[in-house]
Parts: structure tokens; C-alpha cells; sequence
């Protein structure tokens, strides 16, 4: 028998294992460094190489070679978190670094450290204490600098001397890691970086101390002991994050001089032919600064002084300096995010830059959008020319060293993502969906709401359809782009007899500085009022859509907007089902919520928390109401639900709740997976009595 669609899906980690991915390309363009699990059911990640001038992909490092046959998870915390925070799903080899001409690679499995050769293949075990945690090589490749219990390390790969550079021996402090709000909210996903001629590091110290701590118990287990985490909830203490400029050998260190109090959030940080560089920002998110560090003394001098009077946003690979000494940055020029050398904006308004992809000699590398369902790449360089590597209609991004540029391109032609350099396509060993979707995209009202719409295959016209709404619906994601992939689940809940449809309203990026600042202050009337919306323009497009019986699913903030929903608006909306919501925003983070809502939530901030939570509704719920939730979720804590069901179960307001034992804010377990996709269309159709 073929699987079903929530089969296959469980089984490939959504379709994911057998792709190629984290691709990395040589500074000289030699070499192009990826990863690659061997098919499509198969999560052991393996390690290969694309050598350029033979056009040949090789595998250097298969990890069940290096674990006995076997891959062994035997995970860290600190790796445990880290996949958490990166969504990780896969195995074996997930994570890699190189030096600047990727020969060498690092590499942790399950807490051993691994050197691989990328020139002549293979992998040795270095002999370091474990377990190990993300290891990097320097960029001249002579050393590999890792974290063992909280403490920087570097190994010296000639001999295998292992150096401790920087450790405390307080259980609270840690270095060379991100703290939470910077893995989560960020995009800095490490704590430490080399120096170009690999003599010194960049670092943080955190000390989590001044964080409260959060308790999570594995409830199905009394007898088990509650695992402990530090959580800053908005409104609350932060992690105390320094920088330091570490010596080897006798060098010393220096502690890394700006105003913390004034600027406590390490936004970014790099080290050029020129020196460090780091990024700060205030507690309110309204200022940004750049600033460059002398290694010498660890003084500081201002490059960049970006402000903004409602936040400023972070734009993921800046700021960096191209090779004249330019410093390139990101920044709204009016209503656009663009790209900025020194200052001035270099890309036209109207193309909203997304990412930074890299800065070298051959000028930068980034991706933008005219058309916020489209991502494309393109390229500016040194003599001010403006060009786009990527035309097609889809979701595009790239990895370049040297001359030699990656292109990954998502499109609604094709399954999944092609890699491809020149006339080369990197194999996929993805397995291709048990279903194609067929979804038209529109931008309806007043406001331009990109929206998709999904029909059941065969579906005769003239026939009343019930509506599914499927939204994220939030702030820094997109679920309405033009790539076949994101359409797949869709396609499923509306071959079960829904006309499914997926709105990005206010919030959403992609779209500007005034669509994105709608939701200061409020987190949930623009993104209810515009879900309302496209769900009235797609009706008046559709007459088969029947308006009687309309249903809303999500996950993380797609969970807080379809509870949103029927508690306010049950007018409109007649079930809903909510995976993992943030029913609370005093419960969740700092940098995420306090963005939004203000830093100060139960004083002059209190309004908006209040406007924005979901509890004070409980007493007004009258439609049917599924709410998910995984009880070892560290992101949005099982606290949300249980507050909620709490409220309604006090105001009388009957309700279900579906509680995930063992499992976090993913759900990459194939049982679990699969079966929450079947579970949910059951209850929808019994809520909105839709017959077999």
C-alpha cells in the first residue's frame, strides 16, 4: 500500500531527509562543502564534497563509520537546546564548520569531536574531553576551538594539545554559547568567533544567574526529576552577556569595552582583516549599534547608530565590511528595507532586502523580494551594479565563495529545493510527495493580503465546501510564498473535503516597515481583522465556499490566532484547533515579546499585554476548541494551555486538550506526527458535522 500524506510526512521529517543542505563553498571556490542523509527515510546525515574543477560530489564522512554502524544520539544539553532552537530534526552529522579554504571541517556526534579532510576524505577522533559542543576551526585550520562543560577550549591539531582558554566555575556562567533569546529571537545561534589569522577569539561570557528559572517535569513519569531551565520572561531579568578577546597560549584576554546597561543585547558579531566587529542593542529594540573593537585594548568606536521608534530589525549575515573597508548594512529607507554601503542605501525602493548571504571581493550577495511571495538573489558589486542571479517565481537563496556561487531555488514547478552550480544539480535523495498541490494565489482587499487557496482534488463546482483557515499569521514568517513544498500539507486537509486557505496578514515580513510596525502594541486585532478578511475576498471569489462553517488550525502563533479566533470572533469562526499557543505573553521571551508589546508588562506596557492575551476571553468561548500542546516545550511552555484550560474550565466553557508527553515545540516523532495530523481533521469534521 503507498502511504498516506501524514505517513510519508512523519516517515521523511517532512520530506526533508535525502535533500541536500548547509551548504558551505571554499573562500578560493575549490571546493563546495554540504550535507546529505542517504535517502529519503534515512535521518543519518553524512558529510560530502563537490569538487569544483572536476564537477564531482564525493562523500567524505559517513557517521555510522565513525559510530560502529550505528549512529549513536547521545546528546548534550547544550545540543539538545541547540536543535531545539535551530528546529533540527535529522541525525549524524548536522552541523559542520571549516576553515577559510574548507579543508578541514569539525564536527561534533554525539559529543565526540571529529576533524575531517576535505581534500583526500575521512574523518579522525580527536582526543578532547566530551562532551563537545560546537566546534569550529580556526580560519588558517591549524587549531579547532569547541565548548566542554561551559568552559572555551581549543585544540592544536599538529599534536592534539588541548588549551582551556575561558571558563568559570559558577554553574550559571558559560562560554562560547548563545544565550536563549539570541538562538531563539536572533539568528545567533554561537557564542564565539576566530580571529582571521586564528591567533585570538572573540567571545562571550553569560552568566544566567539574574534569569528566572522554569521547571519542566515529565509528568507522565512522577518519579522522574523536573528538568530546569532558565527563562526570561517578558518584563524580567535577562541573561548578563559580556565579550571578550581571548589569547592563546600566554596571550591573555581583554574584556570588550561598551555601555551594557544602555545596550545589554549582543545582537551579532564578526571578525575581519580589520578587526571585531560587534552589534549592540537597547532593552526597547529602538536602537542598534555598530561597533568596532580595537583587539588591543578592547576599546569601542561607533561605525553605525540605527534607531527607530518603534524597533529596529535585524537582518540576518550584517554587518560586515567589504574588502575596501565599506561597511555594509541593513536598513529602512522609508518604507523599504535596503541594503546600505557606508551609510547610503545602494538597492532601489520597493525591493525589500531579507538577507545578507556573503561580503567579498566580488561585492555582496543577498536576497530581496519586489513580490513578497518571491524571494530572489541577487548580487551587488564593488562598482555599484545591480543584478538579480534568480527570475523564476519561487523561494531562492545561494552559498558563494571565490567566483563560485550555489544557487538553492524552491519553486511551484518543482518538488522541494534544487541546488545547482552552472550546469551542475546536486542529486537529491529526497523521496517526491505521495500528492501535488494545486494552490492559486491571489492578493485580495483593500490591504493586498497575499493569500493561497487550496480545493480538494476533483472537486465539482457548485458544491458547498466547508473552510479550513491555516495560518501562521505572525511576525518574521511567511506561510503564502511560491514554492510547491509549503503547499503539501494544505493540499491534504483540502483533499478531506476543506476549501483550505492561507493568509498573510499584517505582520508578516516581506512587506515593508508600516505593514510590519501594524502590530506594535497589539498582537491581535490587525492579525485577526486581516485572517477575517481574506477569508470574505476569497468567499466573494469562491461562491462554493460555505461561510457557515468555517474552521481554524495553527502552530505556535497560527495556535494563538486560531484560539484568537473563535473566542472573539465566533461569528465567523465555528472550531478551531490550537497547537502550542502563546495563550499569555507574559509568559513568553523578552526580545520576541517585549518588541512588540513593550518592555513593562504589568506597568505602562500592562494595556497592551492585556489586549493581546487570550485569557481574559476564556468566559466568551461557545465553539468547539482543540488545544495541543508538548509538555517538554522550553519555547512556548505547556503554562500557556494549562493557564487557558484553567480560565475556561472556571468560566464553565467545555474544551479539549491534547497534551504531548515528552514532546517540545516540534513534533518529529513519525507516530506522534503523524497521527496529530489525522486526530485533528477528526475533530474538525465532527465540530462542523461534515459527513464521511
Amino acid at each position: 500500500m503507498p502511504d498516506s500524506f501524514p505517513r510519508q510526512k512523519a516517515r521523511t521529517r517532512n520530506l526533508t531527509l535525502g535533500a541536500p543542505r548547509s551548504f558551505h563553498v571554499a573562500a578560493d571556490g575549490s571546493r563546495v562543502v554540504f550535507l546529505r542523509s542517504p535517502a529519503g527515510d534515512d535521518a543519518r546525515t553524512a558529510l560530502w564534497v563537490f569538487d569544483v574543477a572536476g564537477a564531482h560530489e564525493r562523500l567524505v564522512v559517513d557517521p555510522a563509520d565513525l559510530a560502529g554502524g550505528t549512529v549513536g544520539e547521545d546528546l548534550s544539553a547544550e545540543e539538545r537546546a541547540r536543535r531545539e532552537r535551530t528546529r533540527e530534526t535529522a541525525g549524524g552529522i548536522v552541523s559542520y564548520a571549516t576553515d577559510r579554504q574548507a579543508r578541514i571541517a569539525a564536527f561534533a556526534l554525539s559529543g565526540r569531536l571529529f576533524a575531517a579532510d576535505l581534500v583526500a576524505g575521512g574523518a579522525r577522533e580527536l582526543a578532547v574531553p566530551t562532551p563537545v559542543f560546537d566546534p569550529r576551526p580556526d580560519p588558517a585550520g591549524r587549531h579547532v576551538a569547541f565548548v566542554h562543560e561551559r568552559a572555551l577550549h581549543v585544540v592544536r591539531l599538529a599534536d592534539g594539545v588541548v588549551t582551556r582558554v575561558a571558563g568559570d566555575d559558577e554553574p550559571t556562567v558559560s562560554w562560547g554559547v548563545a544565550e536563549f533569546v539570541a538562538a531563539e529571537e536572533m539568528a545567533r545561534d554561537r557564542g564565539y568567533w576566530w580571529a582571521p589569522d586564528g591567533g585570538a577569539l572573540l567571545a562571550c561570557r553569560v552568566d544566567e544567574a539574574p534569569v528566572g528559572q522554569w521547571w519542566i517535569a515529565d509528568v507522565a513519569d512522577p518519579g522522574s526529576e523536573p528538568r530546569a531551565v532558565r527563562f526570561p520572561a517578558a518584563g524580567s531579568a535577562n541573561a548578563s552577556v559580556e565579550v571578550h578577546l581571548l589569547g592563546l597560549g600566554d596571550a591573555g584576554s581583554l574584556e570588550v569595552a561598551w555601555d551594557r546597561r544602555a545596550f545589554p543585547y549582543l545582537v551579532a558579531a564578526d571578525w575581519d582583516l580589520r578587526g571585531p566587529l560587534i552589534v549592540v542593542q537597547s532593552r526597547d529594540q529602538r536602537r542598534v549599534v555598530v561597533l568596532a573593537v580595537d583587539p588591543t585594548t578592547g576599546q569601542t568606536a561607533s561605525l553605525s547608530d540605527e534607531s527607530d521608534e518603534a524597533w529596529v530589525d535585524l537582518i540576518a549575515g550584517v554587518p560586515r565590511r567589504l574588502p575596501d573597508g565599506r561597511l555594509v548594512t541593513a536598513a529602512h529607507a522609508r518604507d523599504t528595507m535596503a541594503l546600505l554601503v557606508d551609510g547610503s542605501p545602494v538597492t532601489p525602493a520597493g525591493l525589500e532586502v531579507r538577507a545578507v548571504l556573503e561580503v567579498a571581493d566580488e561585492g555582496v550577495l543577498f536576497t530581496a523580494s519586489t513580490e513578497p511571495t518571491d524571494v530572489h538573489v541577487w548580487r551587488w558589486d564593488a562598482t555599484g551594479t545591480l543584478s538579480s542571479l534568480t527570475t523564476a517565481p519561487g523561494v531562492h537563496t545561494a552559498a558563494a565563495g571565490g567566483p563560485v556561487c550555489v544557487l538553492g531555488s524552491s519553486g511551484p514547478d518543482h518538488d522541494g529545493m534544487r541546488w545547482t552550480l552552472g550546469g551542475h544539480a546536486f542529486e537529491s535523495r529526497a523521496e517526491r510527495p505521495v500528492l501535488t498541490p494545486a494552490v492559486r494565489m491571489l492578493a485580495v482587499g483593500r490591504r493586498r493580503l497575499r493569500v493561497g487557496i487550496v480545493l480538494p482534488r476533483g472537486h465539482e463546482p457548485g458544491r458547498p465546501l466547508p473552510v479550513l483557515m491555516d495560518p501562521y499569521g505572525g511576525p518574521l514568517f511567511q506561510r503564502v510564498t511560491a514554492a510547491r513544498q509549503a503547499w503539501l500539507e494544505p493540499q491534504w486537509f483540502a483533499d478531506q473535503g476543506f476549501a483550505v486557505i492561507v493568509a498573510d496578514g499584517r505582520g508578516t515580513p516581506g512587506r515593508g516597515r508600516e505593514w510590519a510596525r501594524a502590530v506594535t502594541g497589539d498582537l491581535a486585532g490587525p492579525a485577526l481583522e486581516d485572517q477575517i478578511d481574506a477569508l470574505s475576498e476569497v468567499a466573494a471569489i469562491h461562491p462554493d465556499l460555505d461561510l457557515t462553517r468555517v474552521a481554524i488550525r495553527g502552530w505556535s502563533f497560527g495556535g494563538y490566532l486560531a484560539a484568537l479566533a473563535v473566542l472573539r470572533r465566533p461569528d465567523v469562526f465555528h472550531a478551531a484547533v490550537a497547537g502550542a499557543p502563546a495563550t499569555d505573553w507574559r509568559l513568553y521571551d523578552t526580545h520576541y515579546t517585549e518588541r512588540y508589546l513593550g518592555v513593562d508588562p504589568d506597568g505602562a506596557d500592562r494595556a497592551a499585554y492585556d489586549q493581546s492575551s487570550l485569557l481574559n476571553d476564556a468566559a466568551g468561548l461557545r465553539r468547539p476548541l482543540l488545544l495541543i500542546h508538548g509538555l517538554a516545550d522550553d519555547n512556548v511552555a505547556a503554562a500557556h494551555t494549562l493557564r487557558l484550560s484553567q480560565r475556561l474550565t472556571e468560566a464553565g466553557r467545555l474544551h479539549t486538550v491534547l497534551p504531548l508527553t515528552g514532546i517540545t515545540h516540534m513534533t518529529p516523532q513519525e507516530v506522534i506526527a503523524e497521527n496529530l495530523l489525522i486526530l485533528q481533521v477528526r475533530f474538525l469534521r465532527d465540530a462542523l458535522a461534515i459527513g464521511d
